[in-house]
């Protein structure tokens, strides 16, 4: 059996960088607050359009770098959370400490923190119900 990994190198790229992951939610208020409070993300832009309104978030003080955005159209249709994506993921310094600090700001229990190799680990879900995972390494 061959491995379906092919091993040609690849054409490179012209310059992709990870910028942003975007949530589209059906109560953008109550989600804004949980990710500020839970997960200590503040707004750095909004984005208002016709229709619609973007709330650009990232760690406080920065500019750059990855964001969630959370998207809401403003005619109030109902949101989904569906199955075909996997978990947001942060590195934290302690996993047990973001774990119940998350769930006292609003996040579902999901799988608490658990140890697998060199890493701890837990799940929990937003108010909407997606997945977040909180890893740290071990050292």
């Amino acid at each position: 059996m061959t491995d379906s990994v092919s091993t040609t190198p690849l054409a490179t790229a012209p310059s992709f960088n990870f910028g942003f992951q975007k949530f589209v939610v059906g109560d953008l208020a109550p989600l804004r607050a949980f990710y500020e409070k839970a997960l200590g993300l503040a707004v750095g832009q909004t984005i208002e359009g016709e229709g619609f309104t973007e709330l650009v978030m990232r760690k406080p003080g920065a500019d750059t770098g990855f964001s969630l955005i959370l998207f809401h159209y403003k005619d109030g249709r109902k949101i989904t959370v569906g199955d075909g994506h996997g978990p947001m993921g942060f590195f934290v310094r302690d996993v047990d400490a973001a774990y119940a600090h998350a769930l006292a700001n609003g996040a579902k229990a999901d799988r608490p923190p658990y140890d697998t190799g060199n890493m701890r680990v837990a799940f929990v879900r937003d108010p909407e119900g997606r997945e977040i995972e909180m890893i740290s390494m071990k050292r």
